[in-house]
């Protein structure tokens, strides 16, 4: 009989796909995901199905659109009657661990994982609903995220990542000790390198003369953007900002600095699994949650459905796999069902239910399927109806009923500056996308649906803040002091407060 193999999923949050070495990029100091790419299978168009961090790991945790699941927004409770790749692999056999970021809303902080070894870095409740029918002021990103950046000595975000990386390393000492002989499934969620832009000062000097080029397409002005984009923009408070290059460039180069710090944790983790004798018969799948636009036309942050924010880095490691580069579209739903397939060793399909994902070990060593659409959604703030992404062929075409189409072929135009939606010859086929939403989507009865959801979390978020306030998080008392975002207050304030380096400790 087989035995099944371990299974060490790490995920980042908010790494474009573009920003590592092994989807063209040629200075970003990452040699530990730049080893599980040359071992390892990569799948080179990969996307999320969300650009937004709760919404996507629900879906990639489920196997299932958002839409489908009611996982809206960055408020929006993932129910505890849908499985997830916790519960089906649990179900296979597996000890099902997680250390750090999930971004689970509601009281089920566990979704099939046997163990918890951290909180969360996010608040669990309602805090973040949305109000489409009165948006008014908001707590939301702002200009800090690119002008407060550069070298600190501690943040929050690092407490967190690190005390991630040390629990995850304690368990797998813990395992590799255990009588217990069911294989294991961990997952090790990072929060960098998500911005605030901060990094420590050995990884900011990493990148000492070496030359981070500024983005591709520069500041655009209002008349230039797509409508969404004006909405975020104007959102953040960003749409006729214009930062300096040198705040650009310290923004980048601390979001690379960053990357390299979370390399080093992976390696990190690396050197025990080794250690330990458990790397022999352990896959490991390295993703994002989403992308980071980076400045690019002039936006930050993620919420658009541009290269950079949608397109993931994927990566799938195991010492009886041959490295491969897989061009067939993929996206985070296929987790599921690819984790199940790693397990069984043969395909996997769900006995309880269709999937919008499929098992991603059926595309290796085969021939490239450029037909296959992966799909993506934004149902969250800043938009006054859902927006759809379709991805098939060469071509990305993006809908919603109040803003005008686009459709660009990325091959071609990389940057995504010609909207294809405009030009008469291209009719036929912006006919034929718009069909393919109908058919996908049922855009009526999820436009009210939405709404009925913000408007019942609502109330449920005000009476909850009344008497002795519930919360939700894991491992917390109600009213408990935590260092993490609990939704109270401003989330700007918390996440830019940070532990300057006293220069004069470099003498």
């Amino acid at each position: 009989m087989r035995t099944k193999p371990n299974i060490l999923f790490f995920q980042v949050d908010q790494l474009m796909a573009n920003a590592l070495k092994c989807y063209g990029n040629s200075f970003c100091i990452s040699p530990n995901i730049d080893a599980l790419a040359y071992n390892g299978v990569v799948f080179e168009q990969a996307y999320c199905n969300f650009p937004l961090c709760a919404p996507s790991r629900a879906s990639m945790a489920t196997g299932q659109l958002c839409s489908s699941i009611g996982a809206y927004d960055n408020a929006a409770e993932l129910p505890a009657s849908i499985p997830t790749y916790a519960h089906y692999l649990r179900d296979m056999g597996y000890q099902t661990v997680l250390s750090g970021k999930m971004h689970f809303i509601g009281p089920d902080q566990y979704h099939g994982f046997e163990k918890r070894l951290t909180p969360d870095l996010y608040p669990a409740d309602f805090a973040w609903v949305p109000n489409w029918e009165n948006e008014g002021k908001r707590d939301t990103n702002d200009s800090r995220g690119v002008t407060i950046s550069g070298v600190a000595e501690r943040t929050v975000q690092m407490e967190f990542d690190e005390e991630v990386t040390h629990r995850a390393k304690q368990e797998l000492y813990s395992i590799a000790q255990r009588v217990d002989d069911r294989p294991f499934f961990m997952q090790v969620s990072w929060t960098h390198p998500h911005e605030p832009f901060l990094c420590k000062q050995e990884y900011w000097d990493l990148y000492e003369g070496i030359e981070i080029p500024p983005p591709s397409i520069g500041m655009l002005s209002e008349d230039q953007h797509d409508a969404h984009s004006v909405r975020t923009l104007s959102d953040f408070g960003m749409l006729t900002h214009e930062f300096s290059d040198d705040e650009i460039g310290r923004a980048r180069r601390a979001y690379y600095a960053s990357i390299s710090y979370i390399d080093r944790m992976i390696g990190d983790i690396l050197d025990v699994l080794r250690n330990c004798g458990l790397a022999e018969n352990t896959a490991i799948v390295f993703t994002s949650d989403h992308g980071e636009m980076l400045g690019e036309r002039g936006i930050w942050f993620k919420k658009h459905f541009y290269e950079d924010s949608l397109k993931i880095p994927l990566i799938l490691s195991a010492p009886w796999l041959q490295p491969e580069r897989v061009s067939t579209n993929a996206s985070l739903v296929d987790l599921l069902p690819t984790f199940c397939g790693l397990a069984l060793g043969e395909p996997w399909s769900s006995p309880v239910e269709d999937l919008e994902g499929m098992d991603l070990t059926t595309l290796i060593g085969k021939q490239t399927d450029p037909s296959r659409a992966v799909f993506a959604e934004y149902l969250a703030e800043a938009t006054p109806a859902p927006i759809f992404m379709i991805r098939q062929n060469e071509h990305k075409f993006i809908w919603s009923e109040t803003d005008p189409p686009m459709l660009y072929n990325v091959a071609d135009d990389p940057n995504e500056m010609c909207n294809l939606a405009t030009d008469t010859a291209f009719g036929e086929l912006v006919e034929k996308f718009t069909k393919a939403v109908f058919d996908k989507w049922d855009v009526p009865a999820i436009t009210s649906d939405i709404k009925l959801s913000q408007r019942r979390r609502k109330l449920v978020r005000s009476s909850m803040t009344q008497g002795v306030e519930t919360r939700w998080n894991h491992g917390e008392a109600a009213g408990q002091d935590t260092p993490w975002y609990r939704g109270e207050g401003s989330y700007n304030d918390w996440a830019f407060s940070y532990l300057k380096r006293n220069q004069s400790t470099d003498s």
